[in-house]
């Protein structure tokens, strides 16, 4: 990856399986655990995440709602807003995310994954 490649944060609710992956991948990624976030409020870890330059992955639908976690001051969110937001689920869903961080921005955008889309919210 390049070094403008976007690094990353799994929040505790996805497996630690995604930051796996993703360093499988060539990219930068810790989850929340590794670093003793674990029970850390929202705004608290999206602040860890601006700190370090990291965008987070989640499955908190809060972090969907651009009024109170606007995606022009983070380094990226990206929620998986499942019908089952399991392990499996997130897994199927995690090739189309992977093949969109090589070419579309991710920082000051939010990434809803969902079962057949992705959507792309900020950046305007």
């Amino acid at each position: 990856m390049s070094p403008s490649s976007p690094r990353f944060k799994t929040d505790e609710n996805l497996s630690d399986e995604v930051a796996a992956r993703l360093r499988a991948h060539g990219f930068d990624a810790v989850t929340a655990r590794e670093q003793g976030l674990g029970g850390s409020d929202d705004r608290s870890l999206l602040g860890v995440c601006s700190r370090e330059g990291r965008a987070v992955l989640t499955l908190d639908l809060d972090f969907a709602d651009i009024r109170r976690y606007p995606p022009e001051g983070a380094h990226g969110i990206v929620v998986f807003r499942l019908a089952r937001p399991d392990t499996r689920s997130v897994e199927r869903r995690f090739d189309r995310v992977i093949e969109l961080l090589r070419t579309e921005p991710l920082a000051g955008r939010l990434w809803i994954v969902e079962e057949a889309s992705i959507r792309v919210r900020g950046g305007e």
